[in-house]
């Protein structure tokens, strides 16, 4: 017999989605902490879901391939929307390469409360020479397969609401450009 699907209220104070999606070494988990560090000062509740941070823990056990990074980024969405169902802030910063994921997560959260695709849009120029992993290196040295912007593909957003250009934009006027989107968008959202 199928379990019946549960039905979960939405808290009264909507809660948001900032989702960072661009390059590996674009400025992402950057800007994501500047963000976590703007709202904490605000007494904002917030949960940060790192790309790097969820691959050593929700996501361990999964590959590179388009199905292993399609099924991870629907974990983060998941974890997202919860938080934003009661009330929070999740602030998202992952590679997320590919378009339908990204939507299809946008879909999900937008049910619950606010949403905000940023797309941290750094030239992979600047990307690989800012790399502290030294990844970009190995992948075109042929020792990381299925590595984005170099062996595999990144599906840039067509419906971002926020562009970042870290090679002209400062992490703070970054962070003050996605929390005006934010208060434009999530009405019902409770500021302090």
């Amino acid at each position: 017999m199928p379990t019946p699907p549960i039905h979960r209220p939405v808290c009264n104070s909507r809660g948001s989605t900032i989702f960072l999606t661009g390059l590996p070494a674009a400025g992402k988990t950057t800007i994501a902490g500047a963000l976590e560090r703007w709202f904490v000062a605000r007494d904002l509740t917030v949960t940060m879901l790192d790309g790097d941070v969820v691959r050593t823990t929700l996501s361990s056990e999964l590959g590179f391939s388009r199905e292993d990074r399609d099924l991870n980024i629907r974990r983060v969405g998941f974890v997202a929307a919860e938080v934003t169902r009661h009330g929070g802030i999740a602030i998202c910063a992952c590679v997320a390469p590919y378009d339908e994921a990204r939507r299809a997560v946008r879909r999900t959260i937008e049910q619950v409360g606010a949403f905000i695709l940023v797309h941290v849009a750094t030239r992979l120029d600047t990307c690989e020479a800012r790399d502290p992993k030294g990844l970009y290196a190995r992948a075109r040295n042929g020792l990381l397969p299925h590595f984005t912007g170099v062996t595999d593909p990144y599906e840039p957003p067509t419906d971002a609401d926020v562009v970042i250009d870290t090679d002209k934009l400062s992490v703070d006027a970054a962070v003050l450009e996605i929390v005006n989107s934010l208060r434009e968008r999530a009405t019902g959202m409770v500021w302090p």
